[in-house]
């Protein structure tokens, strides 16, 4: 603003020196000379007072673009740290699982399920998965997922994965004491993911399940 001030004031006083002049050729006003000497000492004066207020503004700019970067970097960091600590709590929560938790129980449990979309018709989903205490081999079995789904008004249940499905071998389960298991499933078209079951099966029997809904 005072740039635009000091840049009026500058071409008023080259107006006004202008209109001085005219009147002197008519012989109505000082001498040219010093009516010259005088505009352009003021001249002087206001082109140095635009010239810092310039350097003002163009600082004022700078420093408002070094203050939109690093409020630009610190979002970045708060997402990293937010993501850090989402995982800290799942990996606390993994230690926290370890913790005997009595004799009794299924020697195989599904100890956390998670799902969310992502995409218009795609699920992540994440497993941990333990095996107890009395578990003195390898589990060796198979992860089945039952998704429910929604499609114009009508409920259906898709199984991963299908029968005789080419990515059969990615639910495959071997394991002594724990595994983590993820994946992505993909939907027909059209359709949205209502809730997902897990299912550990032996040996053709199913030793335990979990439930999430979306």
């Amino acid at each position: 603003m005072l740039f635009m001030v000091c840049t009026i004031a500058l071409g008023g006083a080259a107006a006004l020196w202008i209109y001085d002049l005219g009147r002197q050729f008519t012989g109505s006003g000082q001498p040219v000379q010093q009516n010259a000497s005088a505009y352009q000492q003021q001249l002087d004066k206001l082109s140095a007072e635009r010239d810092r207020y310039s350097s003002t503004v163009n600082a004022s700019e700078s420093q408002l673009m070094i203050e939109r970067s690093a409020q630009t970097q610190l979002a970045a960091q708060v997402k990293v740290l937010e993501t850090e600590n989402a995982r800290l709590k799942e990996d606390l929560a993994f230690f926290e699982s370890l913790l005997p938790t009595g004799t009794g129980g299924p020697e195989v449990s599904i100890r956390r399920l998670t799902v969310d979309m992502v995409g218009q018709n795609q699920v992540r989903y994440r497993l941990l998965l333990m095996q107890g205490a009395r578990g003195k081999s390898d589990f060796i079995g198979t992860l089945q997922l039952a998704v429910t789904t929604l499609q114009a008004g009508r409920s259906t249940v898709i199984l991963f994965p299908a029968a005789n499905s080419a990515d059969a071998a990615q639910f495959k389960l071997g394991f002594r004491h724990y595994q983590r298991v993820e994946g992505v499933l993909t939907l027909p078209d059209g359709m949205s993911a209502r809730s997902v079951q897990a299912r550990i099966y032996e040996k053709g029997q199913m030793r335990t399940q979990a439930s999430a809904n979306l």
